[in-house]
């Protein structure tokens, strides 16, 4: 199971997120939940990386083979928000379909 964790500061906003786990709805290279999640998770970061923050804004650490993706923001802003109210709305889309696959949890004013 893939598990998402969202971090917000005590205001409530997402201050980043961790994904781990694989999704296991099918073998390596055809798990279609797994790689959904994953598109929407990197694109996401790539998205925030490339348009909203700078280098020294944010914390990233990827570990493809444990499934590890943990994205940290120094710093948030309207558009970091909807970004990742973005991801969070397809997550919760697979989630619904997929609850044994994929499990969401919120982490509120835990940093």
């Amino acid at each position: 199971m893939t598990t998402i964790t969202v971090f917000d500061d005590a205001d409530g906003n997402h201050i980043g997120f961790e994904l781990s786990g694989h999704a296991l709805f099918a073998e390596h290279g055809k798990d279609i939940v797994c790689a959904s999640i994953s598109i929407l998770a990197i694109n996401t970061v790539n998205a925030i990386e490339t348009f909203l923050l700078q280098e020294d804004e944010y914390e990233e650490v990827a570990d493809p083979q444990s499934g590890l993706i943990r994205f940290m923001m120094k710093r948030t802003d309207p558009e970091t928000q909807l970004m990742v109210d973005s991801m969070l709305l397809g997550l919760r889309g697979i989630e619904s379909q997929h609850p044994k696959n994929i499990r969401l949890v919120s982490a509120k004013g835990m940093v």
